[in-house]
């Protein structure tokens, strides 16, 4: 996140999310002072302590007192959910100061998860939006496995490899930001494709567009001879 911040300092970061490994007090604060003091949301574990009133307790127990409400939220775009939620402004013991704690459950879940928060001034509501954004790291780093060369489709391998890897990807990413596509999903403000998915895109178009020209040919069969000698030659 340093580095980030040293070669792209023209981006305003708003919110820093992060995942139930960086629900540390050290993190949270060390990232939120990084961008000035931003809210930064992660998670607890169900047997972290609070002092509520003075005394101690862990999550679950005091959420088992306490239980959540349903609330309507929205999950990265999609038709609006029920989830049941919970939360308060309250001393984490391991942290040492006040934090914003939210519980949720999402419909068809037994336990809760629980949330942490810096900022103190955010809604409930705003916190678990943020939150679900979270998700889209682990599309993002699945994408990249399977489509961009890490995973297999990798020919080359070791330090050398993998930086020639990563060049290629970003080229590709650039390539595929000016697809037709995906320029229409920006232009309306929606979540953008998957590399996956446009290249199945392509790899469609191309396929229909050979059948277009087989078709057209003067000697359709003969090509299609040509292309099935082709891919059997390739497949050895």
């Amino acid at each position: 996140m340093e580095q980030f911040r040293k070669h792209h300092s023209q981006i305003k970061i708003k919110a820093v999310v992060a995942d139930a490994l960086y629900g540390q007090a050290k993190f949270m604060d060390a990232a939120s002072g990084l961008f000035g003091g931003v809210q930064v949301i992660s998670q607890l574990r169900y047997n972290q302590n609070i002092r509520f009133r003075g005394r101690k307790q862990s999550l679950k127990h005091y959420f088992s007192s306490y239980p959540g409400v349903p609330q309507e939220l929205s999950i990265r775009g999609q038709p609006a959910i029920t989830a049941n939620v919970g939360s308060i402004r309250v001393e984490v013991c391991a942290h040492g100061k006040k934090r914003f704690v939210i519980a949720l459950k999402y419909p068809g879940e037994q336990d809760y998860r629980y949330l942490v928060a810096t900022d103190l001034t955010w809604r409930t509501i705003d916190i678990i939006q943020a939150y679900t954004l979270r998700w889209l790291v682990e599309v993002f780093i699945e994408d990249w496995k399977s489509y961009e060369g890490w995973a297999q489709l990798a020919k080359q391998t070791g330090k050398e490899g993998t930086s020639r890897g990563l060049t290629l990807s970003l080229l590709l990413d650039l390539c595929l930001l000016l697809h037709p596509r995906q320029i229409a999903r920006v232009d309306s403000k929606l979540p953008a494709y998957t590399v996956g998915s446009l290249l199945r895109n392509l790899q469609m178009e191309a396929l229909l567009l050979y059948f277009e020209q087989l078709l057209q040919a003067p000697n359709p069969v003969e090509q299609l001879n040509q292309l099935s000698q082709s891919v059997q030659e390739f497949s050895f």
